[in-house]
């Protein structure tokens, strides 16, 4: 894969920026978060770019004073947009329309399967994104136009929505900025790197920094190997302030989600000297949960981690409770979904048991003027719609494209193949507090992210309104609150990853 440096200026938030799954079925949202993303409109800086077609570099010699021949500041206050105003041209490919100045980005998205709930949110914020990112002029009048088709969260149908999507014509995507799930992204990961295709994927699969695996995914956050391991030090810590000894039980199911969650939690249960009283890797794998149940209950556990689907963890928790187990939770993000746990016959015990895991602020977390943008912008436009943490990630799945694009048509170059240059340059993606940044440098230690986010399930907080309610009196709540943001614990903080924590299934 061919590697160039760029250098990228900080990106500034312009005052109103425009824009899990990894398992493979059951109910409803794997809520695996709040995805949302932050619009971070700020001038991804190349100036010399600019000057390209004047023949000379006045942007860097004289710091941005290209304006002046022109009678105004624009290099200056719009960021490098004078390439574009003195005619200069930006190579391309597939996926975009340069006549038009239209790149295309496809979301290969759960609409009606398992997630559908989840994901549906999660594609709502995103095409606000770029709605916001168009009506405020795009870039060098460069707009993004969304391409949606909805996979039912089936690996064959998202493989036929991939080939749609990577064709050599206009009628391709540029890069694909939504892949739901880890079976689809691991299915299609050698095709894209063959094709040079970008994919953000929904899935935290620790497959995704491994450069000889996923050499065009493009993860966010941290994957669920790492975040098993922050959550089960993070646990041992609470019992232990309870005056209890630590004991680990782990719940996991087959496949990439499960089996990495899984991994984690024994990493750090080795690492800290924590006793696994019941290892039950991958052992949800059907409907009858009753022997895992069992062995629960009689482990003596006091803390259990779980990689489940969000039914799989309502029958296996409120049957082990309704038992007296009196164990303390929490589990990969998608294990639990507030719209699903909350409102169930065990929501005073999820209150008093359970932590959520998690990799991002929630909604409306106070402080975080990304947050502030986000919320604005998605209560305006769609109103009908109920307040969601899963906004979070739509909205960082826009700000990671538009971050590239900028990088690109600064660089006069948007071809796919320098897309993913881009992406293996070092190019850092700032979320503006909303999740920690991110990069994709080709070293699997120095591309993880290692800090995921605590928070206390907060039955008291639960209010779900749509967001044609919301004021800043009543901004409803998922009945998330944040206990650590970014935590890092000893064990995630120093490990030395040789790649992957498990091997892909297929």
């Amino acid at each position: 894969m061919r590697r160039r440096s760029t250098y990228i200026a900080p990106l500034v938030a312009l005052a109103l920026v425009a824009a899990a799954c990894g398992d493979d079925d059951d109910d409803g949202d794997g809520a695996d978060t709040t995805e949302a993303e932050a619009a971070d409109d700020g001038d991804a800086a190349d100036d010399g770019d600019d000057a390209a077609d004047e023949g000379d570099d006045m942007a860097e010699d004289e710091g941005d004073d290209m304006a002046e021949d022109e009678g105004d500041d624009m290099a200056e206050d719009e960021g490098d947009d004078m390439a574009e105003d003195e005619g200069g041209e930006v190579v391309t490919d597939f996926g975009v329309d340069a006549e038009n100045k239209v790149i295309r980005v496809g979301l290969n998205a759960d609409l009606s399967g398992p997630f559908a709930s989840l994901v549906q949110e999660i594609v709502a914020a995103q095409e606000v994104y770029w709605e916001v990112f168009n009506e405020n002029g795009g870039y060098q009048g460069w707009t993004v136009e969304p391409v949606v088709l909805d996979s039912g969260y089936a690996t064959d149908v998202g493989i036929q929505n991939y080939q749609e999507m990577a064709q050599e014509s206009e009628e391709g995507v540029l890069m694909i900025t939504e892949n739901t799930g880890s079976p689809i992204t691991s299915a299609i990961a050698p095709d894209a790197a063959d094709d040079n295709m970008l994919v953000i994927p929904l899935s935290w699969a620790s497959l995704w920094p491994d450069p000889d695996f996923g050499a065009t995914i493009l993860e966010k956050q941290t994957t669920y190997c790492i975040e098993s391991m922050n959550g089960v030090e993070w646990l041992k810590g609470y019992v232990e302030g309870e005056g209890l000894e630590a004991s680990l039980a782990i719940i996991g199911r087959p496949g990439e989600y499960g089996e990495d969650g899984s991994a984690g939690a024994v990493i750090a249960a080795e690492e800290l000297g924590i006793p696994i009283v019941y290892d039950g890797t991958g052992a949800v794998a059907g409907d009858d949960r009753t022997a895992i149940i069992s062995e629960l209950v009689n482990s003596g556990a006091t803390i259990v981690w779980t990689t489940l689907t969000p039914g799989e963890l309502l029958d296996i928790f409120g049957n082990a409770v309704s038992q007296g187990f009196e164990g303390f939770w929490s589990g990969n993000s998608p294990s639990f979904n507030y719209l699903v746990h909350m409102p169930s016959d065990f929501a005073e015990q999820f209150d008093q048991f359970y932590f959520q895991s998690y990799y991002q602020a929630p909604w409306a977390t106070e402080g975080i003027p990304f947050m502030e943008d986000l919320v604005s912008e998605m209560t305006a436009r769609r109103p009908d719609l109920n307040i969601s943490d899963v906004y979070t990630t739509g909205w960082i799945e826009g700000i990671m494209a538009e971050t590239l694009i900028k990088a690109a048509i600064d660089q006069g170059d948007m071809t796919r193949e320098n897309m993913v240059a881009l992406a293996n340059s070092g190019l850092e993606v700032d979320f503006g507090g909303l999740s920690a940044n991110q990069s994709w440098p080709p070293d699997y230690n120095a591309a993880v992210v290692r800090s995921s986010w605590i928070y206390d399930v907060n039955l008291d907080n639960f209010n779900i309104i749509p967001m044609s309610e919301y004021t800043p009196e009543n901004t409803g709540s998922t009945g998330l609150d944040v206990i650590e943001a970014d935590f890092v614990g000893s064990v995630a903080e120093s490990y030395q990853f040789d790649g992957p924590c498990i091997e892909p299934s297929s």
